[in-house]
């Protein structure tokens, strides 16, 4: 019997519908990590980018956007529908976060200002 690596089954999905060449981490990662599935992305000129064994430090900036908007906004409600949470991060991130919302590690100006004052 041969075990099916369900990362087989994603990628026709990944490269069929998204001008994005650059993949996100997953949650199950192991799949990820062959060097079988890596050659496949290479070949279709993916990006491929994986942090280091138990190194928090490489994703350091994504881990504190997610504790926020979990601080910031998931936390402090109850949600009824996952439609429900998608509009409400999907508003946070696009009319609060980006515009508004002041960084230290971006000279205390937001995002959108941050971007505009480096362009």
């Amino acid at each position: 019997m041969r075990l099916v690596d369900r990362s087989d089954f994603r990628f026709p999905v990944i490269v069929y519908t998204s001008n994005i060449k650059v993949l996100r981490r997953p949650v199950e990662s192991a799949q990820y990590c062959s060097e079988d599935y890596r050659k496949l992305l290479s070949a279709h000129g993916f990006i491929v980018s994986m942090s280091r064994k138990g190194n928090c430090w490489d994703n350091a900036v994504t881990e504190s956007f997610f504790k926020t908007v979990k601080a910031e906004l998931l936390w402090r409600h109850a949600w009824m529908t996952r439609q429900e949470v998608e509009q409400a991060i999907t508003s946070y991130i696009n009319d609060f976060y980006n515009p508004q919302r002041l960084h230290s590690a971006l000279q205390w100006k937001s995002p959108l200002d941050y971007e505009r004052n480096a362009a």
